[in-house]
Order: C-alpha cells, then structure tokens, then sequence
C-alpha cells in the first residue's frame, strides 16, 4: 500500500499559539516521526511525505533556510532509527537548487538505508509533478515505442526517485485544505483522498489510524461496475 501525504498546517499551528513559523515546522518534525513509525506498524510498504514543493522558494529567505536546517538535521539525527526499522530512505524532487550541504546529507541518508526493505519512505523536496511530468517527457521526445512502464521509468529519474513508485492508494492532506498542490498527478490517478482538518503537527498516530479506517470502507472501482452495483440496477 502506497500512501501520500501533504503535510498542511505548521506555519498556522505556530501562530495559533504566538509562536514563530520555525517553531512549528519544528513541530512538524516530531510529527513526521510518529507517522512515520505508525506506517511501519500498519505495514504500508510506501510513504510520499511531501516537505518542500517548488512553490515553496516564494516564502521568505528565512523561513526557506530554517527548512533545509531542519531537514538536514532530521536526516542525521532519524536515519539510524530508520536502519533500525528496515526502512528505506529517498528524497524525491530536484537536486540542483538544494544546499550542497543538505545533498551529502540526502545522499549519504540514501545509502545507509539502500539496504533496508521493510517500507519506502519518499521525501518529495523541491518538487513539482508538473516539472517533473514535462521534463519526463522533455527527456522521451527522441525514444521511439515510449509505453507507460518506460514512462514510469523516465518519471522516477527525473525525480531522482530509486525505483518507479507503485501508485498512490491513499492521499492525505492536513491542515482543512482540499487540492492536491501539485504532488504527485501520474501516481495519484485512482487515490483516495482524505482531508483531515487536524494541523500537521496535531496529526497523530491516532489520527493516522482513522485515516486508514476511512480509506477502509471506500469503495475503489477504478472505472468499473462492481457487481453488487451492477445487479442493483439490472433489478431496477
């Protein structure tokens, strides 16, 4: 099961209670943890967490900053809890506008964890579905016979991504909002969407639970009848 999140809601958690922005991405951090440890619980064998998208370089210098600090923090001080844990690190996105400091730390994150298979865990950091889709195919425009495993393919390495990932079952976004924000538009085609009102740095392991039961009793029919459906309106 591949599940995605768009972590909405630090920046308003932190001023709901007169903190500064950095204060609650650091609140953010803490959540990431224990979502990231429930996942593991449940079995999901892939986790999207979508960080920093490219939208993001508009918010002040600081802040943009204080982020990468931060991120590149969480990777030396989570990535031995993750080998731990048999799981797999990947940060997804562009690499070139990155601090370099922050890409040895993604690197170095990516191989200590290379061998780990009990879960995927995917940051998506600078990212864009929509650049990542144009440059794909920017990328394919020469190849002849292009089918939608060589897209896949051109996809992932676009985003540096270690393998292909399996389409989204269920995506998540924080916060009270309901778009999808440019993540993950090829894998996110047939997704089920839940949009939890909880602040990211509210959302819980209890919270990850109900969002799990909810994705439970959905019905995916992926453009199909199902029969139930079918037999109903044969009887009408």
């Amino acid at each position: 099961m591949h599940i995605a999140v768009i972590m909405d809601g630090n920046g308003r958690w932190a001023s709901r209670r007169h903190l500064p922005r950095s204060a609650g991405h650091r609140a953010g951090a803490r959540a990431v943890d224990a979502v990231v440890e429930a996942a593991v619980r449940h079995g999901i064998t892939t986790l999207t967490l979508y960080a920093f998208s490219a939208a993001n370089w508009s918010r002040p210098a600081a802040e943009v900053s204080a982020l990468f600090t931060l991120l590149r923090r969480h990777l030396l001080t989570q990535t031995q809890r993750c080998v731990d844990r048999s799981v797999r690190i990947n940060v997804i996105g562009r690499r070139d506008r990155l601090p370099p400091g922050l890409c040895r730390e993604i690197e170095r994150s990516e191989q200590a964890t290379a061998h780990c298979n009990r879960m995927h865990l995917r940051i998506a950091v600078d990212y864009s579905s929509q650049h990542s889709l144009l440059e794909a195919c920017r990328r394919l425009q020469s190849e002849p016979g292009i089918d939608r495993a060589r897209f896949a393919e051109r996809l992932a390495d676009v985003d540096h991504a270690l393998a292909p990932a399996p389409e989204v079952d269920l995506l998540i976004r924080t916060g009270g909002e309901q778009r999808l924000s440019d993540f993950l538009l090829w894998e996110c085609a047939y997704a089920e969407l839940y949009f939890a009102e909880a602040l990211w740095p509210d959302f819980d392991q209890q919270a990850f639970r109900h969002a799990l039961a909810a994705y439970r009793h959905r019905e995916r029919r992926f453009g199909r009848i199902v029969a139930d459906t079918l037999a109903t309106a044969n009887h009408g």
